[in-house]
């Protein structure tokens, strides 16, 4: 498959004014001030391929949304070269940005006291497309996130699922190549969630457009990458398949415990360390070499009723990842 996204050692950095204190500090500040430099993506390599759909996961201040910025052309990187579609992003180029879409969970492009079709118009406009791939998009992309009923309604009434199924189709008229979608599930209830993951899904099937997808929900990744890039404090920790993520980092399983009266805690946490205790409820997590002799022990115990072996969740392998660069 062709290469969509290149990046090669991008850094970028940014410069930050620091200030003392009160009113001393900041008379000491229009004096003098003083800045520092802080690295918010350092030396980050990577490459997608065409269709690829890439969760770009790390904790808050890892680099995701600069990283992103860099990749849509609103931020200059300070050094390494950036490629998307074979354009260079920064240069803002009009055929690259009618190739790309930035879809961000916290921000909005739907004017508030207008229904949503009013922003697709405006937007068929922007991006120059003609009335009959404009209605055809428009309708394809209406069927799969049911917006039928709402296209007229302002958007100051809708609830918040139903504004960000509009925002993505405002972001989507124009059949972007590359999708950058970050937090696109954000403040989301549970079923909701799950209705975008099936759109993000359909979408990235049906027009083959290569996406990277940042999100704080470890259940968007699971469910919609099978590779992930793992970024924290700026570096790149890990670039490929999830279930490799998983498998290197992934070094205890939870056993969970229910006793019908009292239990020899001593020899229980000799088999692993107790992550919860509730009444006659244990979870415990147990390291891969213990698993079978804590399975043996248990199921000859005659003061448990019921145990369960599981693997342990995915955001806590995550933790576990961002653990190792501290």
């Amino acid at each position: 498959m062709a290469q969509v996204i290149s990046v090669s050692h991008l850094s970028k950095k940014y410069k930050i004014h620091k200030k003392e204190p009160g009113f001393g500090g900041s008379i000491k500040s229009f004096v003098n001030r003083k800045y520092e430099f802080v690295d918010a993506v350092k030396d980050v390599s990577f490459e997608i391929e065409e269709g690829e759909l890439v969760g770009f996961i790390g904790p808050n201040g890892a680099g995701k949304t600069t990283t992103l910025k860099c990749l849509s052309g609103l931020l200059f990187p300070t050094s390494g070269e950036v490629k998307v579609l074979g354009f260079k992003p920064h240069e803002r180029k009009h055929d690259f940005l009618r190739s790309i879409s930035l879809v961000m969970g916290q921000k909005s492009q739907l004017w508030w006291n207008l229904p949503p079709l009013e922003t697709f118009l405006l937007n068929k406009e922007i991006y120059g497309i003609g009335d009959t791939v404009f209605k055809k998009t428009l309708d394809e992309l209406v069927e799969m996130l049911d917006l039928k009923d709402i296209l007229k309604v302002q958007v100051r009434k809708l609830s918040l699922g139903q504004r960000m199924k509009c925002e993505l189709v405002a972001s989507l008229l124009h059949q972007p190549k590359v999708l950058f979608l970050d937090e696109p599930t954000i403040g989301l209830d549970v079923v909701m969630q799950d209705v975008m993951r099936n759109f993000i899904t359909e979408y990235n099937k049906k027009f083959g457009a290569s996406i990277m997808l940042t999100s704080h929900y470890m259940k968007d990744v699971e469910r919609l990458c099978r590779r992930v890039i793992v970024i924290d404090k700026g570096e790149l920790l890990f670039d490929g398949d999830l279930s490799d993520l998983t498998k290197k980092y992934r070094r205890e399983k939870l056993a969970k415990i229910e006793t019908l009266g009292e239990v020899d805690e001593d020899r229980l946490k000799s088999f692993g360390k107790v992550k919860r205790k509730d009444n006659t409820h244990f979870e415990i997590l147990v390291p891969q070499a213990k698993i079978q002799d804590f399975a043996g022990y248990i199921a000859t115990n005659k003061s448990v009723a019921d145990f369960s072996i599981e693997d342990i969740a995915i955001e806590d392998v995550i933790s576990q990842v961002f653990s190792t660069n501290e």
